[in-house]
């Protein structure tokens, strides 16, 4: 007996009707989660890293970051940089032995304002993850979403061929200035956005379309898909499943494993709201954003510009927080203990 579509639709979880429209990537860094809701992709941060780290489960990915560190020699903090770049790719090796696609590795973010160094340490993490045998085809490459981070991804993405992933996106300003370097990937932050107008604003609750971050996701990708850009949209730190819904259709989406599992529970019916034609056919003008008319636009979004730097100041703190345990572990193992 054959089922009807409406019934099938209603016996398909809402995760597997979303896969239908978009490429769904595990924001996680613990490697059982990307095991049970099977994504394309995985992201991590700073902060995700910390979290994983801190778990029985992964020492073995923190004892053998160690380890590098010492061997390298140097200074002691150059020993703990290093020990910090292997950790975050022992993390990324796991992870692609469960995920078919890519994984994205974070850039310190104390380094959002420096380009050349930002660069320079892209390099790093990609030659540790050649000299374990991955190729940098399977790396993004995350960056701030600064002047200097996007000047970054273009030199990364032109001279080298490195794909990057730009990160702590809030901004329309952001956006046009990472499809002009044409950079992989953006992940523009749906949650925090919505975080913002909660705190400073009378308005508490949104529906989904009604959602800042939703319209602001929703707004990048029509521009990006009307002038035929190649940097693909990558929807980022969600806060609901509604959210998720509302901007089924985008290239991509990073789901943390407690939504995933929630949509996977979620048998509600899920349309496809983001479109290439729905883009061609909206209302949005060319934008050409040089540093000047970047840091004006960007700055004229008061949300955009609080968000970045608290973005990137979480992300240091935990950098931070990082780099303190992997010193204590260090020097107990130079000390035997």
């Amino acid at each position: 007996m054959s089922v009807s579509p409406d019934k099938r639709r209603k016996m398909e979880s809402a995760l597997e009707q979303i896969k239908k429209y978009t490429v769904v990537v595990a924001d996680t860094g613990d490697f059982n989660a990307i095991e049970v809701y099977k994504p394309q992709d995985a992201t991590t941060n700073p902060s995700l890293i910390l979290a994983a780290a801190k778990m029985p489960t992964y020492q073995q990915q923190v004892e053998q970051a160690i380890k590098h560190g010492i061997a390298n020699g140097g200074s002691e903090e150059e020993q703990v940089t290093n020990a910090m770049d292997k950790l975050f790719v022992n993390f990324g090796l796991e992870i692609l032995k469960k995920v078919p696609g890519r994984v994205s590795t974070e850039v310190d973010a104390r380094l959002s304002f420096d380009k050349e160094a930002m660069v320079s340490r892209a390099l790093k993490l990609i030659s540790l993850y050649d000299e374990a045998g991955v190729s940098k085809d399977r790396i993004l490459i995350k960056l701030s979403s600064t002047w200097e981070g996007i000047q970054a991804g273009r030199e990364l993405e032109e001279k080298h061929g490195i794909h990057c992933n730009m990160t702590l996106l809030f901004s329309f300003a952001q956006a046009v200035a990472c499809a002009e370097a044409n950079v992989t990937l953006i992940s523009p932050f749906v949650g925090r956005i919505l975080d913002w107008y909660k705190e400073n604003t009378d308005r508490k609750n949104y529906e989904p379309h009604e959602d800042p971050g939703v319209q602001s996701v929703t707004k990048i990708y029509n521009y990006y898909k009307k002038f035929s850009y190649r940097t693909v949209v990558m929807g980022a730190s969600f806060r609901n499943t509604g959210e998720v819904k509302a901007l089924a259709g985008c290239d991509l989406l990073t789901i943390s494993p407690g939504l995933l599992g929630e949509l996977s529970q979620d048998h509600s019916t899920v349309t496809c709201s983001l479109t290439p034609q729905g883009a061609k056919d909206c209302d949005l003008e060319k934008v050409h954003l040089d540093e000047k008319s970047f840091r004006w636009l960007h700055n004229e979004d008061r949300m955009a510009v609080e968000k970045l730097s608290d973005g990137i100041r979480k992300f240091a703190a935990d950098a931070i927080k990082l780099e303190t345990m992997i010193k204590e572990r260090m020097f107990n193992v130079k000390n035997g203990q």
